[in-house]
């Protein structure tokens, strides 16, 4: 593929990749490009292919000239289920399945320069949300049809890495935001609403925002050591207009910084294992990180200091092996655990985003075709948790609790060309 072509097939890419998914640490990705997820995600200091431009940019300056071309298969299980409430009818279980299988495209180009600059640009889904409720949970509350939530938030990345002494290198990428919502069947809470006209079923809405993402990256000893460390900015993006009367200040929808360490080992020639720490600040943006409390403390649903999901900032855990198993075939394996964002007073209106997953089982393989070519597989089964609620439910709706449960099975093939 020429370079010169790239514009048209993200033309092509863009409609497709903004498919909404429900990620796995949160509502991010537990790892970009399809070698990173058989990893479990550990990429900071293990770079693979072009896609280290979403993970740490300065990895450019290892992975050569390459294109590498990908999609993932999700799978979630979301459900909730509320009892002990008082309201007639709103106890039960419900399942949030209403789309089963979500498919998520991925795309990278890396250039070399020369022996110290790289050029590269990336197309890869951040993550994102998406529920569907045929049986509405809200229904006793006020609330009729279908109920749900789709958000997915896409990055068109164009990088450099810049090897600006003997084995150490950094990298800084652009982060092109687009972001698509959509809420329905919770327009019952219209009254709790600065403006209820803008709360829900208006169909999808978009918005747009830039930020930054930096990393550095060195080898030591002969080599066999190799260290990373990234940091991505929050990214403050426009706000969803038609929704300005439930995400707090206005409809603000911003994506949360974040930045990680990262470490890999060549144990021996043919054993690599890699560890990464990541963290995910979900708390300073308003939407996601204000609780549900100031609902009833005069603080409507759109306003400044409006209720939002109540998420946590969570720190992520990544270990990893690969093993050249023969000349033409890399096996690889991972583990990665993630604090819990959503806290057990914060369940009720998450059972619009029941993003609650923790523990990650990773397995994945790449086949050399030849010289140029390879093709790489990656399965991920994100372990069923349930989080159950604990004073969840405000006296105003009933009391009671509700409980939140999810599993999921990611499935990833890739095609990689090396120039």
């Amino acid at each position: 593929m020429n370079i010169h072509t790239s514009p048209r097939f993200l033309a092509a890419l863009l409609p497709l990749i903004s498919t909404p998914v429900f990620a796995t640490t949160g509502y991010f990705m537990h790892g970009y490009g399809i070698k990173a997820q058989g990893n479990a995600g550990a990429s900071i200091a293990h770079f693979q292919d072009a896609l280290t431009i979403a993970n740490n940019p300065a990895g450019l300056s290892w992975v050569g000239s390459r294109i590498d071309i990908g999609a993932t298969l999700f799978a979630p299980d979301r459900s909730a289920e509320i009892v002990g409430n008082a309201v007639p009818g709103a106890n039960g279980h419900y399942d949030g399945n209403g789309r089963k299988y979500f498919v998520l495209p991925e795309f990278a180009y890396n250039h070399q320069v020369n022996n110290q600059v790289n050029l590269g640009i990336a197309i890869y889904g951040n993550g994102g949300m998406n529920t569907g409720y045929k049986q509405n949970p809200f229904a006793a509350f006020g609330n009729q049809g279908s109920a749900g939530v789709d958000l997915s938030q896409v990055f068109i990345s164009p990088a450099v890495s810049w090897q600006y002494a003997k084995n150490q290198s950094i990298g800084v990428a652009t982060n092109i935001l687009y972001q698509r919502f959509e809420a329905k069947g919770i327009s019952g809470f219209a009254g709790l609403s600065v403006d209820g006209d803008k709360l829900s079923n208006k169909g999808k809405d978009s918005a747009t925002g830039v930020g930054v993402r930096v990393g550095w990256a060195g080898k030591f000893f002969d080599e066999r050591l190799t260290l990373g460390a990234n940091y991505s900015s929050k990214i403050d993006a426009d706000c969803f207009d038609q929704y300005s009367g439930l995400f707090a200040q206005q409809g603000d929808f911003d994506v949360p910084e974040s930045y990680g360490i990262g470490a890999a080992y060549q144990l021996t020639a043919k054993l690599n294992v890699a560890a990464d720490v990541e963290r995910i600040n979900y708390s300073d943006v308003g939407s996601v990180g204000h609780a549900i409390n100031p609902l009833f403390q005069g603080h409507a649903f759109g306003s400044d200091q409006g209720p939002g999901f109540g998420w946590n900032d969570i720190n992520v855990y990544k270990v990893a092996a690969s093993y050249q198993a023969h000349p033409k075939l890399t096996l690889r394996a991972g583990y990665s655990h993630n604090d819990q964002p959503i806290s057990a007073d914060q369940t009720f209106l998450n059972i619009l985003a029941p993003g609650v997953v923790q523990d990650h089982l990773s397995v994945g393989a790449t086949w050399n075709v030849d010289a140029h070519q390879e093709l790489s597989i990656a399965y991920t089964h994100a372990l069923e948790k349930e989080v159950k609620g604990s004073e969840s439910i405000p006296a105003n709706f009933g009391g009671g609790e509700a409980n939140l449960t999810m599993s999921q099975n990611i499935l990833g093939l890739a095609y990689g060309y090396k120039f």
